[in-house]
């Protein structure tokens, strides 16, 4: 059409008019405008998205007495002191993962024992190898107010139960209906029982299962860089060649690995390496009782101890008050514990303390 005359011209102009709507309309629909300054370049306009607000949780309000771990609720429940097999074809054992405190001390005849303090772990995660109970074993168990777990015991300890009437679980004598035998593996290696069971059978003897009482430790903040002389690895010598035991810093995990003999100590169950947050190594004065080996162990006069934690060794010295637990001091002053499980292990005085453990 050409647009010469009036009349054409004006509907040259409304045909001009529709057209350049057609372009406008679509930019319009997909959120693009002409932007002042920009030759009337169409952009992108950005949208405002209101970010959602970052609720942090509130850090759990209590911690577990004897691991210092955070907790949901607080952990009132009385401990379990079990005493697990440690014997060649005892290993790897079951459950001492969930422990909160393991000690390891000799038996006789060179053969240690562990004595596994449970109180905040899981109820079913099995427990064992148990054996059976020393006189000073007994004691180390009752400073946790812990019921105490065994199979068995030697003469003097098992006159220690009767007469001073402990408050135990014996799967041979009183509580047997609270444990099982695997029959995957060989007597006397294959004892086992869990929280759950064992709960169950101090409740049956009116034993109490709770207690607010419990002794506990100083913990420090986890970000505390602590004190001492660096040390990667410490092996411990308790007597024979076959327990030798080496915790092996892991500054990633800030854990020790435990290994015996220079084997990862496992969990038979979980197949992980047994791990702890502190190690203590505590020198007391041993006495051969008799021909079989049986040992008396000093667990009130006090010594010289290490403690390893988060690469680091502390020396120092345990003492012991009358109705309390063993305690880790430097200058009169407790060490405080990282949060996590705790090894101690007690070794003999003789030949001299330095003499049973070496670091690297």
């Amino acid at each position: 059409m050409k647009c010469l005359n009036g009349s054409n011209r004006s509907k040259c102009m409304l045909l001009f008019l529709l057209l350049s709507s057609l372009f406008i309309i679509p930019a319009c629909g997909q959120g693009k405008a002409a932007m002042p300054g920009n030759d009337n370049e169409i952009q992108d306009v950005p949208v405002q998205i209101a970010e959602e607000p970052i609720v942090e949780e509130p850090p759990l309000a209590y911690k577990a007495p004897l691991t210092g771990l955070p907790t949901e609720e607080p952990v009132t429940r009385r401990p379990l002191a079990v005493m697990i097999n440690n014997a060649p074809a005892a290993r790897p054992q079951s459950g001492l993962g969930q422990a909160d405190m393991v000690y390891e001390v000799l038996a006789e005849g060179g053969v240690t024992r562990l004595i596994a303090i449970y109180q905040s772990g899981d109820e079913t995660t099995r427990i064992g190898p148990v054996r059976s109970i020393r006189p000073y074993m007994i004691d180390l168990g009752e400073s946790h107010h812990g019921v105490l777990v065994h199979a068995g015991a030697s003469n003097d300890a098992f006159a220690i139960l009767q007469q001073q009437r402990k408050e135990d679980l014996d799967e041979i004598t009183n509580a047997g209906a609270y444990f099982w035998r695997d029959k995957s593996r060989k007597a006397p290696h294959n004892l086992y029982t869990n929280i759950e069971k064992l709960l169950e059978g101090a409740a049956k003897r009116k034993f109490a299962t709770e207690d607010e009482d419990v002794p506990t430790y100083p913990f420090r903040d986890e970000e505390d860089p602590g004190e001492g002389t660096p040390v990667q690895q410490v092996e411990v010598k308790f007597q024979l060649n076959n327990y030798r035991v080496t915790y092996e810093y892991d500054s990633e995990a800030k854990l020790y690995k435990r290994s015996i003999n220079d084997a990862p100590h496992n969990d038979l169950d979980t197949g992980s390496q047994l791990t702890a947050a502190n190690v203590v190594i505590m020198g007391a004065d041993h006495k051969v009782l008799d021909e079989i080996g049986r040992l008396s162990v000093n667990l009130e006069m006090g010594g010289e101890a290490v403690v390893f934690q988060r690469g680091q060794m502390i020396r120092g010295q345990w003492i012991r008050k009358s109705g309390d637990i063993i305690r880790f001091v430097k200058d009169n002053v407790e060490i405080p514990f990282y949060p996590g499980i705790t090894y101690v292990n007690v070794v003999p005085n003789e030949p001299g303390f330095d003499s049973r453990f070496t670091v690297e």
